[in-house]
């Protein structure tokens, strides 16, 4: 195998980012691991517009907007394994990884970029009481299903969270058909941008219930109905307010959290209030030559942002390699 001196953990917008701008730094050593059969990483499932406004002037889907990038890879070339699971990373920046193709193996990088996004709180985290029916889905499931593979998930929809991915799905599962019943946010405030709630929800005539939150499932083999309640500002909910919504299909939308088993793995410092790495003003993480950029260091709202950001941790390892500096 090929000797690399920068392995970047994630081939979506992130670690796209961030090969390019270590390679353009003059690094030519640079290698992507993807766990998916495809670079693009969630932008993949994301066919509706609003990327791009900030990094390329215009409005782009996900896969539009991950395509720029991809092209730019394939232009650099930059080397890239898919379906690659990245199974540890040492303090020494040793990389162990597995696929079908080589199996396991491992390599020595001289830096490396965290890249691996972030995932969905899923209902365990919710500790909503209830047997677990059929039905149930995260927002990003339910976005996956129908955009990839072409399923339904359902036909009578209630959210639970108004993150952006939740209202997105509204908007979605209404266009495919479905009755979206209603959004419930137990915050007396949205967790999504104003410009999906008009879009998405508005538009639509779907209902948001601020300060609401699903207290009951009803079913044992698949998910016949949900109970929602008011909750006071102790965000407990406030009895005499339940009301009951016949459903087949509940999805939530109750926060993304950074991906990070390989960095807490690695003995990486984790902060508590982002739930990603402690970086510096290099974004290099407490183990020297480890970097942390994109969803993997904090959730952001726009994934230009995202570009950014990871466009700087790319340069940084590249700096870092070189020495250039003490400072870099």
């Amino acid at each position: 195998m090929k000797s690399y001196d920068i392995v970047i953990i994630g081939g979506g917008p992130a670690g796209l980012a961030a090969a390019i701008a270590a390679k353009e730094a003059g690094n030519d050593k640079v290698l992507i691991l993807e766990r998916d059969k495809e670079l693009g990483g969630i932008l993949n499932q994301c066919i509706h517009n609003g990327f791009g406004l900030h990094t390329f002037k215009e409005e782009l889907t996900g896969p539009e907007y991950a395509d720029r990038f991809i092209k730019k890879v394939f232009e650099h070339g930059i080397d890239y394994k898919l379906e690659t699971m990245v199974m540890n990373i040492g303090r020494d920046r040793t990389v162990t990884a597995m696929n079908r193709e080589d199996g396991m193996f491992t390599i020595p990088a001289k830096a490396v970029v965290l890249a691996m996004g972030c995932r969905e709180r899923a209902r365990g985290a919710l500790n909503i009481p209830g047997y677990r029916p059929a039905g149930i889905f995260t927002a990003g499931c339910a976005q996956r299903l129908i955009n990839i593979e072409g399923y339904m998930p359902g036909k009578e929809v209630v959210i639970l969270g108004s993150g952006d991915i939740g209202l997105i799905m509204a908007r979605r599962m209404t266009l495919e058909g479905a009755k979206v019943k209603l959004v419930a946010e137990l915050m007396p405030y949205s967790g999504g941008l104003k410009r999906n709630i008009v879009q998405c929800l508005d538009d639509y005539g779907i209902p948001l219930l601020l300060s609401h939150t699903v207290v009951d499932i009803e079913g044992k083999e698949h998910i016949k109905a949900v109970t929602v309640a008011e909750v006071g500002a102790d965000r407990k909910p406030i009895p005499g307010t339940e009301e009951r919504y016949t459903c087949d299909t509940l999805l939530l939308s109750c926060g993304l959290i950074p991906e990070n088993e390989l960095s807490v793995a690695a003995g990486i410092e984790i902060d508590p209030a982002t739930g990603g790495p402690v970086v510096n003003e290099l974004l290099e993480t407490s183990i020297p030559g480890i970097f942390a950029c994109g969803n993997v260091l904090h959730v952001h709202d726009l994934v230009d942002h995202v570009s950014e950001e990871a466009m700087r941790a790319g340069q940084n390892a590249v700096k870092y390699i070189n020495a250039e500096s003490k400072d870099y």
